[in-house]
């Protein structure tokens, strides 16, 4: 769990990886589900550093579950290539958290994707929402207050479809 009580005011790394063989379409590049794959792994990698890791639903009876995610592809990673996931709380309340990660290569620094996010808290008990534990509550607005003044991603918030001018 994280126990300090300033955050610094940037994405915190979240996650260090490498592309896996299996991970490589038809293209030559990482096929499109494995960056959710890759960005999950972000997330549980960032939740477990704020105590809602892979313990958390034994040892508190909780969970987060995934709303709803947005995914941008912005330039090819490939095969061996180191990557590392940034995490920013973008907002949260007693129940959601609103995450932007940015998938970058590990070594050269591009942007290789990114992924927003909106998880919501869970008693697995009851398999309904919850408000999170007080503790969580408090280090999830300490980031989001230290993530607050940054600039918003041009990606948040974007809707999909076809451009017409």
């Amino acid at each position: 769990m994280i126990s300090t009580d300033l955050f610094a005011s940037e994405p915190l790394e979240a996650f260090r990886g490498h592309i896996k063989p299996e991970w490589i379409d038809f293209n030559g590049h990482m096929n499109v589900g494995y960056y959710v794959v890759a960005f999950d792994l972000g997330s549980m990698a960032f939740l477990d550093a704020v105590g809602m890791g892979y313990s958390y639903p034994e040892r508190r009876g909780g969970s987060t579950f995934g709303l709803e995610m947005h995914v941008t592809y912005d330039r090819e990673i490939h095969q061996d290539d180191p990557y590392v996931i940034h995490t920013r709380v973008l907002d949260c309340d007693q129940k959601r958290i609103h995450m932007y990660h940015e998938m970058r290569h590990g070594t050269e620094g591009w942007l290789a994707a990114t992924n927003e996010i909106i998880t919501m808290h869970i008693n697995m008990k009851e398999r309904r929402s919850a408000p999170f534990p007080d503790d969580i509550m408090e280090t999830l607005n300490k980031i989001k207050d230290a993530h607050a003044n940054l600039p918003i991603p041009s990606g948040v918030g974007r809707k999909i479809g076809i451009r017409r001018k």
